[in-house]
């Protein structure tokens, strides 16, 4: 099979023909159709973050096909299904985290393309218990961004509690910031959308947004307080900057959601006094859980959602990494297979 593969950290992808692997107990055999690019393969590949990869892995975590084949312990009912391969590979099953719905906070988890091999393969091996069965209703180049973009700024409004009529900030319009402002309007929030990047704010406005804001020849911060600040401002741009700018746009009682993780191990200012007096929470969230990824997919078989992406080849992929960092694409880019 061909695969991506990192060999060294921050050195360019390799592309390799390796044997298709076998699954053991427990797992599937899944055939690629599509596999979405995240910002994380990036940080990944170039060992960005305190908690590093080890070479030679494959990565890639939004990977969307038909089980092939199936291990021992598995029915061989979900041969032939589409499936969804996500972030989290796997998880302990039995801690408290797990057993309460919250098994992205399992401190024992696996993860897909950064602790075992991703999907960035025509072929992938994966933990049946982390799988999510993909509706007919989508197409798999639009379930594969879903798969951590979607589920990860879905995630982020509901941990934001946010409710009609509130204003919500979202800072980075691309693969993920496309997807939170439409689930923001969902739930019936007032949306900003801010961006560097002229072509995005215009991919926000065509979405729905209804307030946007240019933070390279506008103050983000007195922009929003100008038109009513932030109840919420979810932040997905990995610009410490951003978090910075989004907490000073909020409201008393506001809620900063911190979703991007920049590189290396970033920090921001918060004020005690100003946090206290104003009732201000700082939330992390950190992609959602296969209920919220069966939502995710639930909604966008019914039509309430629009994913941009577009697609590559696999043996494009150091060119579509340069096309990531220096923000040429538009929101996602899927490798298709």
């Amino acid at each position: 099979m061909k695969a991506a593969v990192v060999t060294d950290l921050g050195k360019p992808l390799e592309i390799r023909e390796l044997p298709i692997p076998e699954p053991g107990p427990g797992q599937a055999l899944v055939r690629m159709e599509a596999s979405g690019l995240c910002h994380t393969d990036i940080h990944a590949a170039r060992g960005d973050w305190p908690v590093k990869p080890h070479p030679p892995f494959i990565p890639g975590h939004e990977g969307v096909g038909p089980v092939q084949r199936v291990g021992r312990g598995v029915p061989l009912s979900l041969v032939g299904r589409r499936v969804a391969i996500p972030w989290l590979g796997s998880s302990c099953g039995t801690c408290r985290y797990c057993v309460s719905g919250w098994e992205t906070l399992c401190e024992s988890q696996a993860n897909t393309g950064y602790s075992v091999d991703g999907c960035f393969a025509e072929y992938v091996l994966a933990n049946v218990g982390a799988l999510v069965e993909v509706p007919d209703g989508v197409t798999s180049v639009d379930a594969a961004p879903l798969t951590c973009a979607g589920v990860t700024t879905y995630k982020a409004v509901k941990v934001a509690r946010v409710v009609p009529a509130e204003r919500v900030a979202v800072f980075g319009v691309g693969g993920l910031g496309h997807l939170a402002l439409q689930y923001a309007r969902l739930v019936g929030a007032f949306v900003t959308a801010v961006d560097l990047e002229p072509d995005k704010l215009g991919l926000a406005h065509r979405l729905g947004a209804d307030h946007i804001v240019n933070a390279r020849t506008h103050d983000p911060v007195a922009e929003i307080k100008a038109a009513g600040g932030a109840d919420v401002a979810v932040v997905l741009a990995a610009a410490p900057e951003a978090f910075e700018q989004a907490y000073r746009s909020l409201n008393r009682g506001g809620r900063l959601v911190m979703v991007a993780l920049p590189a290396d191990d970033a920090a921001i200012n918060v004020p005690i006094f100003e946090t206290v007096l104003s009732g201000i929470s700082v939330i992390g969230s950190i992609v959602g859980t296969r209920q919220d990824l069966a939502e995710v997919f639930a909604l966008h078989a019914a039509g309430r959602t629009q994913v941009i992406a577009e697609t590559r080849r696999l043996d494009e992929v150091n060119e579509s990494f340069d096309e990531v960092l220096g923000g040429r694409a538009e929101a996602r880019l899927v490798f298709g297979f």
